[in-house]
């Protein structure tokens, strides 16, 4: 570890950390170019043997932007995608991201270095920036947007310069130092560890937008909410935000010990996907209604009615039966497609019975902040299932690959070990760490 990231862990002062030098390489876990086509063929593109852990050129910091000392960072979805150049290799975007212009001519690197999750210390910031200073604890959003862009000021999420950062962009979050617009900074939870504050923005975020937000489903008290991959990255969060909102959340999940977790976040109806005998590709139309009259059935014996909002991301496997279980005048709504993007739905169930499909991705910085408000607060738990160090997140990336794990999986960059970044031990003894700690995160 540099003495620049080694001052940051152990809270050098401000001024320390600016007179400390910004090392030439760091630390990141990333893809290379060359090796874009070496799943070619092959039916199980393993991340283990893409995923690479090495040193890479610091980039220069725009006058926007900040340098990042990553205590930790999380596993999202997106880093299985790079990772797997599927459904095209990231590498697309960094190219087409470069021609912008000076500052995004950096992205374009025969290197990917991933992650949309960040918690750590800012030991640099740029000549632009004016809220943030070094030494400052902060969380990055998983969004990057252009604020010179009119429609950002609406809704930062509908603007064509918005992109994913660490996905979209280079220089993500799963390494020793992150590059982060002054525009995506959160202030870190001062009563949670690094690991646990890194695993809340992405998926919290879109959680929140996606169910509480205006431009979400707009949950009000008392609402139904099926949750598909209930104990997944987004499920953990849907289901806290539900119970939360005064909702009833229905999780559905794929095994029983993924049930269990669940039952201990509270989630008041659970089912297992073998309750339903739904296979990994139901598109099949009586299969599907099939399916939907089983889940239905059990939604009303245990709630008395049919779900208000299908919380989905899951796509080609369950996204036939959402459109068909949701109620009438009901609301689906959409931020992914793990299981596939081509979609097959009886659009009958949608227009003669006033259903709405919403289209939801990320967050903008004002819902982040307001997501995390309420993890702040104490109302929602970060969930974390296990902890890797950033050596091996080959494994830690393949866990979520290959669909093994429960919430989300952490990863330690410049942090040595686990519970370190606590800044307020009273508020959380007040909160109390079994609540902190409702999976029993084990560590690697």
């Amino acid at each position: 570890m540099d003495v620049l990231a080694e001052a940051a862990l152990h809270g050098a002062s401000p001024e320390d950390l600016e007179r400390l030098p910004v090392p030439d390489t760091y630390l990141a876990a990333h893809t290379r170019v060359e090796d874009i086509d070496m799943f070619k063929g092959v039916e199980d593109k393993d991340v283990r043997k893409s995923l690479r852990v090495g040193e890479v050129p610091m980039p220069e910091l725009a006058p926007d932007e900040v340098l990042i000392a990553v205590m930790a960072s999380s596993v999202n979805y997106n880093t299985v995608w790079s990772g797997t150049f599927e459904p095209v290799p990231t590498f697309s975007f960094l190219k087409a991201y470069g021609k912008r212009g000076r500052w995004e001519a950096r992205h374009d690197q025969p290197y990917h270095v991933l992650g949309s999750d960040a918690a750590g210390v800012i030991v640099r910031t740029g000549v632009g920036v004016r809220r943030w200073q070094p030494g400052d604890h902060v969380l990055a959003s998983p969004i990057q947007v252009d604020d010179q862009e009119s429609v950002t000021h609406a809704d930062g999420m509908l603007g064509e310069g918005q992109k994913a950062w660490g996905y979209e962009t280079n220089f993500g979050g799963l390494a020793h130092y992150a590059v982060v617009r002054a525009s995506q900074l959160i202030p870190k939870p001062a009563h949670l560890t690094w690991e646990e504050a890194a695993s809340t923005p992405a998926c919290a975020g879109t959680a929140y937008r996606m169910l509480v937000s205006d431009r979400g489903a707009r949950m009000k008290q008392g609402d139904v909410v099926l949750i598909w991959g209930a104990a997944g990255g987004l499920g953990v969060y849907a289901t806290q935000l539900v119970k939360q909102g005064g909702g009833i959340p229905v999780g559905v999940v794929g095994s029983e010990e993924k049930a269990e977790s669940l039952r201990r976040l509270g989630c008041d109806v659970v089912i297992n996907r073998s309750e339903i005998g739904i296979g990994d590709d139901l598109t099949d139309p009586a299969s599907v209604v099939a399916a939907g009259k089983r889940l239905g059935a059990i939604i009303r014996r245990e709630t008395g009615e049919d779900p208000h909002i299908v919380f989905e991301y899951v796509g080609r496997a369950t996204f036939g039966i959402s459109m068909f279980v949701v109620r009438r005048g009901g609301v689906v709504v959409t931020c992914g497609s793990s299981t596939g993007y081509r979609h097959e739905y009886d659009n009958r169930y949608l227009w003669m019975k006033l259903k709405r499909l919403i289209g939801s991705h990320a967050a903008n910085l004002q819902e982040q902040w307001e997501s995390n408000r309420l993890i702040d607060l104490g109302r929602i738990m970060p969930v974390l299932s296990t902890v890797y160090p950033l050596g091996e997140i080959g494994e830690a990336g393949r866990l979520v690959q290959a669909n093994r794990h429960i919430g989300k999986v952490g990863v330690l960059c410049v942090a040595p070990e686990r519970g370190l970044g606590v800044t307020d031990p009273v508020k959380r003894a007040r909160i109390g760490e079994d609540r902190l700690n409702p999976l029993g995160v084990m560590a690697r």
